[in-house]
């Protein structure tokens, strides 16, 4: 395993002090045009940034995410977890996770009962692609690069508080037991997506079974303007494949692709203080069935611990950015350190050498 290796730091500058803007970053991506795009488990907007001078962005736009595809539900967080750019597109996950009520501290008893409250958010069960033009997400356009091509807005299939893959993941040997549970607790918690044309990977916080994380592979495809549906890519007809990988007992909380090969962002299942690992799986293109990866095989390499710090700086959002002539991945911070936030309105993320 390889010491990591701090190319530099990468400021993000907002026009708010609002802490669950910059506060809460869960996912993180950047597209041709230059432009930084994060998101927040805590709200239904993505935030653009651009470039402003080296190492530094800001000038931020908001997008709120049912002006381009129609959410499941009438209110609550998206709770956004994962973010890629692929081929014109900016896709986004929800955790599609349910949640428990938190007790707040003003009555034991009150707070006991809260506890027991288990509750969905529909839209978390959020899955969409959108357009990107020239730093904007817009509903349709014409592809820059294949004008015989349309882009358009589109959210995988949903209706009555569910979707196609939680409703086929209901049904599945090693999901279904899980999909009462809340997240955070070993339940079902997609936190994160890397995608390569139409082929998506959606990595699982939870469930972890025993060591075992989950990377969940689905293959989309327009069902009708403005939906997406899943295409039978797995065993017995499944819209989906289950990649099963030794993290060392921890789940995935980001995804990106260096090439063919998936780099992955790891971290408890649980709501617990842990350390935070960077793994590589190679040539994970080449996955054309259900499979299992041990550390010890050739395809699967732990490449470094991330810094740890009790209570700050959970590491969420990964991307992929070159800076001083070396390919480098971009890690952001959910609950950030105070030492990372010049301003209210600021923080900085890490870019780490990526050894290729």
């Amino acid at each position: 395993m390889r010491t990591p290796f701090l190319l530099t730091r990468i400021l993000l500058r907002f026009d708010t002090s609002d802490a669950d803007v910059h506060g809460e970053l869960s996912a993180i991506t950047l597209t041709p045009d230059g432009s930084l795009w994060v998101g927040s488990d805590e709200l239904q907007t993505v935030e653009r940034l651009s470039l402003l001078e080296p190492n530094v962005y800001g000038a931020r736009r908001s997008f709120y995410l049912g002006d381009f595809v129609r959410l499941p539900g009438d209110d609550g967080e998206v709770d956004i977890e994962g973010m890629d750019y692929a081929d014109g597109y900016l896709w986004v996950t929800g955790s599609h996770s349910i949640k428990r009520k938190k007790p707040k501290g003003k009555s034991p008893a009150a707070d006991i009962e809260r506890l027991s409250v288990v509750r969905p958010e529909p839209n978390r069960y959020t899955l969409a692609r959108i357009p990107v033009l020239n730093g904007e997400l817009i509903p349709s356009c014409v592809h820059p690069e294949q004008p015989d091509q349309t882009l358009q807005a589109a959210a995988l299939q949903h209706s009555n508080g569910s979707n196609v893959l939680l409703e086929a993941l209901h049904n599945d040997a090693h999901m279904a037991p899980f999909m009462s549970i809340p997240n955070k607790e070993n339940g079902l918690d997609i936190e994160g997506l890397a995608v390569r044309g139409n082929r998506l990977f959606l990595g699982l916080r939870g469930p972890v079974l025993a060591k075992w994380a989950i990377i969940l592979e689905c293959v989309v495809s327009q069902a009708h303007d403005g939906m997406l549906t899943l295409e039978p890519i797995g065993k017995d007809g499944q819209p989906y494949r289950k990649h099963f990988l030794d993290l060392s007992g921890l789940g995935v909380r980001e995804l990106c692709f260096y090439e063919d090969d998936l780099i992955i962002l790891a971290g408890p299942t649980m709501d617990l203080e842990g350390t935070m690992d960077i793994f590589r799986l190679y040539d994970a293109l080449s996955l054309d069935e259900d499979s299992i990866t041990p550390q010890d095989a050739e395809r699967l390499e732990t490449l470094f611990h991330l810094p740890f710090t009790i209570g700050t700086d959970h590491a969420e959002g990964l991307a992929l950015m070159s800076a001083l002539g070396q390919q480098g991945l971009l890690v952001a911070y959910d609950s950030p350190d105070p030492s990372r936030c010049p301003s209210e309105q600021a923080v900085f993320t890490d870019l780490f050498r990526l050894d290729v």
